[in-house]
């Protein structure tokens, strides 16, 4: 088998091969079309696949995704494997920052303004300094300036707080992220309440949330944002279908079934919220045309929980332990991958599905952000 490394989404993609020559076979999507390509695989073990568009996927191995196999002596050639479509959150997300990198340029270009965001990250959770690193990342590729503002685990409130005051009154950034969740003795909602809602690009704030509910928003929380893009540029329109939304958090569960209930382009869904409190919750997620798992426990939703042609986005990322694994534990998601997968029309995988999209989405509200300004202070 092969395993995959790579920098950047629109790579070159990097295979290392446990071969020490040979070929593999990947199978790449672009768009919605699919091919078998065979890669060259050199001697010290590296090969490479240049991809046509920046859209390309970053492909992930296994027998859970897609199949490649090493051609020569030592590995025969096997047909690729039949199952569900991949709705891939990399190759998706990849164009939408192609996208905000050109709005930015033209933003600048025609107002001579920068982006900025404003990222606050408090202590030293590991997962969230990665999240924080991964947006920094995506900002400087598309041309956003980005500061991550760093205090520490022992932090009080009133220090947050004070804070995200400068940063309200910092008119380098248009938009700032306090990234979640914050440590016990930080209240969240006061945090969250403290943001300018002009700047803020999670779109957590009341106003913004009430905007929502409303149906004329000005900030999408990114990972609802994220999600409907994927269904819409995967081909799968949720307008007129029969929506089951699995969780009701205030990030994920509420904002996406509102979202997609409202009457406009991309939504005009039938949505059902299904939480702990749901009797006969099988009931609900086999009626389910598309089905979002935000519930934040691995493996909460099994192949007896869906029909056949299922459209799955799992929002889910839980660390379980596997001593085989080098870093002693693997990430899946909120559906048992190995089950549903067989039944679905669609899925996405963990890592890589919903995840990028939440990055991309959070670029397009900072962008977002920055033209509002643009256009208040044309008025003035």
């Amino acid at each position: 088998m092969v395993s995959q490394t790579s920098d950047r989404p629109d790579g070159p993609e990097k295979w290392r091969a446990r071969q020490a020559a040979g070929s593999c076979r990947v199978k790449v999507q672009r768009n919605r079309e699919s091919a078998w390509e065979t890669a060259p695989i050199v001697a010290e073990g590296v090969g490479t696949v240049k991809a046509a568009t920046p859209f390309m996927s970053t492909l992930a191995f296994g027998d859970e995704m897609w199949q490649a196999v090493v051609a020569g002596d030592s590995a025969p050639h096997k047909e690729p494997m039949m199952g569900a479509k991949l709705l891939d959150g990399v190759a998706v997300a990849a164009g939408i920052r192609v996208e905000a990198a050109m709005q930015a340029r033209a933003l600048a270009a025609r107002t001579g303004v920068v982006p900025g965001l404003a990222v606050v990250l408090v202590g030293d959770d590991p997962a969230s300094a990665t999240y924080v690193r991964t947006k920094s990342r995506a900002c400087k590729e598309a041309g956003v300036f980005a500061q991550t503002f760093s205090l520490p685990k022992s932090a009080s409130e009133a220090e947050v707080l004070a804070l995200v005051a400068r940063l309200n009154d910092d008119q380098r950034f248009h938009g700032i992220l306090v990234q979640l969740p914050l440590p016990p003795q930080v209240n969240e909602r006061n945090v969250t309440h403290a943001i300018d809602p002009d700047k803020d690009v999670d779109g957590l704030h009341p106003r913004n949330m009430g905007l929502l509910l409303e149906g004329a928003p000005a900030f999408v929380p990114c990972t609802p944002a994220g999600i409907q893009q994927l269904l819409l540029r995967s081909g799968y329109d949720p307008s007129g279908k029969r929506v089951v939304v699995c969780g009701r958090s205030n990030i994920v569960g509420k904002p996406v079934a509102v979202l997609l209930m409202q009457k406009a382009r991309g939504a005009n869904a039938t949505v059902t919220v299904c939480h702990t409190g749901t009797r006969d919750i099988v009931a609900h997620t086999r009626q389910a045309d598309i089905l979002i798992a935000a519930a934040g426990s691995p493996g909460t939703i099994t192949g007896d929980m869906v029909k056949s042609g299922v459209v799955v986005v799992d929002v889910g990322i839980n660390r379980v332990a596997d001593p085989s694994t080098e870093r002693g534990y693997r990430l899946v998601g909120d559906v048992d991958f190995a089950s549903v997968e067989p039944k679905a029309e669609a899925i996405t995988p963990v890592p890589g599905g919903v995840g990028p999209m939440t990055v991309a989405m959070l670029l397009v509200n900072t962008l977002r952000a920055t033209e509002r300004r643009a256009v208040a202070i044309a008025r003035t």
